[in-house]
């Protein structure tokens, strides 16, 4: 059961590294003709979130598929594979929320492929929510811990940017287009890193303590 939970928990791990690498790149290019500041706060944070979810299968597919690995060493590289994830959520969320309060454009552009983006990601993260809490559950990990966290926060973001580039894109030159906008961007900015400093929090005394006992 446990190896069959491992092999599923390093397949979904993967399959999210798939399916993130895109959305960079994807609303990367949109902001060529789109200039929306919830979609430039959108492609910070979803490339701090891939960065995260990158470093999660490194360190899952290296101490979960090798039942000699050490314990100990493996509790640690995981409390720092979640230290880092929950890092990456608050390094998105304040740039963020800069971007949100220090920008002042207001030509949004085209919003379409941030949007498309967005619609298509409260699907995909609530399926690996429900995915990865499943996973721990079945056998508790702090990677598959961290990623139900990272997963929750990034379907109840998606469902925030739609809102608010929906909005943009029907009434562009309107207050409330300039207004949802910019809550929208700090909504998700406050969310990313209330989650993240959860997660370090969480993790930090754990590593603490691992340090003291390596003391002499």
């Amino acid at each position: 059961m446990k190896q069959t939970t491992r092999k599923s928990g390093t397949q979904t791990l993967f399959l999210s590294v798939l399916m993130s690498a895109p959305g960079p790149l994807i609303i990367g290019a949109g902001l060529l003709v789109g200039r929306s500041a919830t979609q430039i706060a959108d492609f910070v944070r979803r490339s701090a979130e891939l960065l995260g979810i990158i470093a999660s299968y490194i360190v899952y597919r290296m101490t979960a598929g090798d039942p000699a690995f050490d314990t100990e060493r493996r509790r640690q590289l995981e409390r720092r594979s979640a230290c880092f994830v929950g890092a990456m959520m608050c390094l998105g969320g304040a740039i963020m929320l800069l971007l949100a309060i220090l920008s002042e454009n207001t030509d949004k552009g085209n919003v379409i492929p941030g949007l498309v983006i967005a619609l298509l990601g409260v699907i995909a993260n609530t399926l690996f929510w429900l995915k990865y809490r499943r996973l721990n559950r079945t056998e508790p990990n702090a990677i598959l811990a961290v990623q139900a966290r990272l997963y929750r926060a990034k379907s109840l973001v998606d469902f925030c940017v739609t809102a608010a580039l929906l909005t943009v894109l029907a009434a562009p030159a309107s207050p409330a287009a300039y207004w949802v906008d910019r809550i929208g961007s700090a909504i998700v900015a406050l969310y990313l890193i209330r989650c993240g400093v959860m997660t370090f929090t969480e993790q930090r005394p754990a590593v603490s303590d691992a340090g003291k006992e390596s003391l002499p």
